[in-house]
Parts: structure tokens; C-alpha cells; sequence
């Protein structure tokens, strides 16, 4: 029996310079909601928080 799957690849986008750094996944039935960690902006050269994009 084939295993469901339920972990999504999502995009992360600096919430300063709008620019799509990341890519990761999350588990698409324990986290509904948009995902945010703070991260390393290599464009903005400091850790900022990043949001989950379409």
C-alpha cells in the first residue's frame, strides 16, 4: 500500500527585500497555516524574517 503523502515543498521570501531565498518543506496537515523563521538574507547581508510564498 502506497504511503501518503503529506509534506509540500514551499518557497521562503524575505519579508524586507520581497527576494525568494529558500525552499523547504513542511507537513501540510499539522501546519495549516503560512509558515515564518527567521533566516540569512544574503541580499539584505543579516537574518530577517521569512515567509512562506505561493
Amino acid at each position: 500500500m502506497a504511503k501518503k503523502e503529506n509534506r509540500v515543498m514551499v518557497v521562503m521570501a524575505c519579508t524586507e527585500c520581497k527576494r525568494r531565498n529558500y525552499n523547504t518543506q513542511k507537513n501540510k496537515q499539522k501546519t495549516t497555516d503560512r509558515l515564518e523563521l527567521s533566516k540569512y538574507c544574503r541580499y539584505c547581508r543579516s537574518h530577517r524574517a521569512h515567509k512562506e510564498t505561493k
